[in-house]
This record gives C-alpha cells, sequence and structure tokens, in this order.
C-alpha cells in the first residue's frame, strides 16, 4: 500500500487447514470451516479449536504465549469469517465496536422453503441491511443436557430479547423447495438464528438441533 496505510498480509489456506484472509499489526481476518470449534478446551480427540490453530500460526515455538483476543465466535456448524485481535489495544476497540453494534454481521441461510413465503426479497448486492422483515422474539437460554433454546412469552424470566432482520437473496438458484436468507442479526444470543428461522418453518439445512 501507499505510504501510511497499513500493511497487509493476505495469505492462502495453509497446510494446517488455517486460512487467513487479511492480516496487519492489528487484527487477523480468519475463516473458519463448518464442523470445527471456534474454542475451548472439549475438542474430541485428533481435532484442534481454531483459537490452537491461530496461535500456533502466531507462535510456533510457544502457542500458549500468543496473545489473540476473541471478540466473536461462531457455533461449530456454521463456516464464515472472524476477526480477531493479535493485541490488547485491538481487542479493546474491536469488543466496543461488537458491544455498540457497530459492526454489521451478516449471516446466508439456505432454508427449508415451507414457511418462508411471506418474507420479502432483497439485493444481493447491498453491504448494508435493506428494509426488510425483522424477527423479534424472547428466548430463553440453555437450561438442560440438550442445549436446546425456546422462544418463550415477552417477561418471562430468565428470557432475553433476540432482534434479527432478513430478506431472501432474490438472485439465489435453489432445488425447489429451498430459499437462501440474508440474515443480520442485531443482538447476539445463543443460537438466535437457528432458533428464529426453525420456529417460522424454515429450519436452516442440515440444522440437526433444530431442523
Amino acid at each position: 500500500g501507499s505510504e501510511g496505510e497499513p500493511r497487509l498480509r493476505h495469505r492462502p489456506a495453509m497446510t494446517s487447514g488455517l486460512h487467513v484472509l487479511f492480516e496487519d499489526e492489528h487484527c487477523l481476518g480468519l475463516f473458519k470451516p463448518a464442523g470445527q470449534l471456534t474454542q475451548g478446551t472439549w475438542a474430541p480427540p485428533g481435532e484442534t479449536t481454531l483459537e490452537q490453530d491461530v496461535r500456533r500460526y502466531l507462535n510456533p515455538d510457544s502457542p500458549e504465549t500468543a496473545y489473540l483476543g476473541i471478540v466473536h465466535r461462531l457455533d461449530r456448524p456454521v463456516s464464515g469469517v472472524l476477526l480477531w485481535a493479535k493485541t490488547s489495544r485491538a481487542a479493546r476497540r474491536l469488543a466496543t465496536q461488537f458491544e455498540k453494534r457497530q459492526t454489521v454481521k451478516e449471516y446466508w441461510a439456505i432454508v427449508e422453503a415451507s414457511g418462508s413465503g411471506a418474507i420479502p426479497e432483497g439485493p444481493s448486492t447491498s453491504p448494508l441491511p435493506p428494509v426488510g422483515e425483522v424477527w423479534e422474539d424472547w428466548l430463553t437460554p440453555a437450561t438442560d443436557a440438550s442445549g436446546l433454546i425456546h422462544i418463550v412469552a415477552e417477561g418471562t424470566p430468565g428470557a432475553r430479547q433476540a432482534r434479527t432482520r432478513v430478506v431472501v437473496d432474490a438472485s439465489a438458484r435453489l432445488p425447489e423447495g429451498f430459499r437462501w436468507l440474508r440474515l443480520w442479526p442485531e443482538t447476539g444470543r445463543t443460537h438466535q438464528l437457528r432458533v428464529q428461522t426453525a420456529a417460522r418453518g424454515t429450519p436452516i439445512l442440515g440444522d440437526v438441533l433444530y431442523g
């Protein structure tokens, strides 16, 4: 880049399976494949979490000492882009942006179409949420071994509001019986999109928990 611009490093997929999409001295933009845990200590034998792979990438000789600020996550079945911090200062700034909802999080989901007829269609290229349908629900926390989240009435003790804007991608070409949804969650509840789509008769394809 020109003088004064951050030095960017764009890397192809690595042999370890780690795919870095963007990197400068502050942040890492990573692709998380479906099926990999974002973080934690419960990865099955023979598997690694994305966090473990990134720490090994940042400091191969001593991965546990590498600084890594994790400011958002993706569920294990989900693929997508994660933005993580390489310094504590960057982590604080990113965390503030997520907390203040200054970031725009867009998700794509292929769903069963039986209940999605009323969802408006939107452009496939808009970088910001278009005027579409707004889903607003109240979700329980996961309170039992199943890990399931439930939609309940407003005012239910312990329930938290979940709000998502959604449109059907009019340009998607899918087999009959399926639609491509573009979703912009305005809150970040556990399993939010999975629960909200399933509750409206449009479960996400491949979601064995709610579909």
